[in-house]
């Protein structure tokens, strides 16, 4: 994130989970907030809930991660960011946060 032009950088909201135990040493390396939604609250999190039910189509719930490669995950995760979004305008992110940086910088 810290090749990332500032106005893309201004927050992060995270879920609740154990996983981000650490989250105050995040924010202080990348001088940055992290917010959490409040339990129960689905919709202050809207990006994460999104990404979790496309998640949910490669790996179902309980399954063990480490029977995968990272190859795998980065195929999944390359196939989730090639997806056109609605918030872009049904454009891939990668063709639409290359524009949003020129616009913005």
């Amino acid at each position: 994130m810290a090749n990332l032009p500032e106005f893309l950088c201004n927050s992060l909201a995270w879920d609740r989970g154990s996983e981000f135990a650490l989250h105050k040493d995040i924010s202080n390396a990348l001088d940055l907030d992290v917010d959490f939604g409040g339990p129960h609250s689905p919709w202050q999190r809207g990006a994460n809930e999104n990404t979790n039910r496309l998640l949910q189509q490669y790996f179902l719930r309980s399954t063990n991660l480490s029977a995968y490669s990272e190859s795998y995950f980065d195929a999944v995760a390359d196939e989730l960011n090639d997806r056109p979004r609605k918030t872009t305008g049904w454009r891939k992110s990668a063709d639409a946060i290359p524009e949003l940086i020129n616009k913005n910088c």
